[in-house]
């Protein structure tokens, strides 16, 4: 049995009753990085301690790729969010279409990008790879579905992987969540195959019910045979609840992950 990947889960979604910092701790006691969402909910210098890796946290606070105002308002949350993470040492800065609000709704939605969108998204996007570049940073696009963020801009698999290889630079990559490909596209391998050069992380949670690997419909050891035989090393996160116990719930994540 091998373990080709860097396997991570999302600190917010396991052990809810339990303090951020003894999380991270744990998790790095079971082997595994550390995700995280919005750092100023947390205390940063507690999280300095625990010595875990952390993988991924949002690279923004607000912001939208696709208008003037929305691009300079990223643009500078994601410079004060990219200190944040050179301070904790995290590999990858995660973005979105646009800023998400309470549930993850866009704040701001779109039933349809326009050309001009698709135009000014391309050109905020190369003004992030400049920050990354700058900053010795990586930010990745995130995919969403649809049915949970209506209306988010370039939330498509397809939409973040033309906005992604448009730019084609190292500081900007895809967080292919297949999660969210599974309910918007389905496809899982042959996604994976199109997005292969781009991508910056792979994040997983079963569907329906968004909990870990083995519990709904995606055939996680599949999926992880095929990434593992396109040539794919990187990391995989686990950004998903525990249908029971937390611990198991890695343990099966881990198990899916292993070939």
């Amino acid at each position: 049995m091998t373990q080709p990947f860097q396997l991570a889960a999302c600190a917010e979604m396991l052990w809810r009753d339990r303090p951020i910092d003894w999380r991270a701790s744990r998790l790095t006691e079971m082997g595994f990085g550390v995700g995280l969402w919005n750092w100023p909910d947390h205390d940063l210098a507690a999280l300095e301690r625990t010595g875990a890796t952390f993988t991924i946290m949002n690279g923004y606070l607000e912001g939208r790729l696709a208008d003037d105002e929305g691009a300079d308002l990223l643009l500078a949350s994601a410079r004060e969010t990219a200190k944040v993470g050179r301070r904790l040492g995290v590999h990858r800065l995660n973005l979105h279409g646009t800023g998400l609000g309470d549930g993850g709704i866009p704040i701001r939605q779109h039933e349809v990008e326009t050309g001009p969108m698709w135009l000014k998204a391309r050109d905020t996007l190369n003004r992030i790879a400049d920050l990354g570049d700058e900053m010795g940073v990586t930010f990745t696009l995130e995919n969403l579905n649809l049915l949970d963020h209506p209306g988010c801009p370039f939330g498509s698999t397809a939409a973040v992987l033309a906005l992604v290889s448009a730019v084609d630079r190292p500081s900007l990559r895809i967080n292919l969540d297949l999660y969210h490909t599974q309910i918007g596209e389905g496809d899982l391998i042959r996604w994976c195959e199109k997005c292969l050069p781009w991508i910056g992380e792979v994040q997983v949670a079963d569907n329906p019910g968004r909990c870990e690997p083995g519990t709904g419909e995606i055939n996680y050891a599949a999926v992880a045979r095929a990434l593992a035989d396109m040539g794919y090393r990187g990391p995989v996160g686990m950004e998903a609840f525990a249908k029971g116990d937390d611990e198991a719930a890695l343990e099966a994540f881990r198990a899916a992950f292993t070939l």
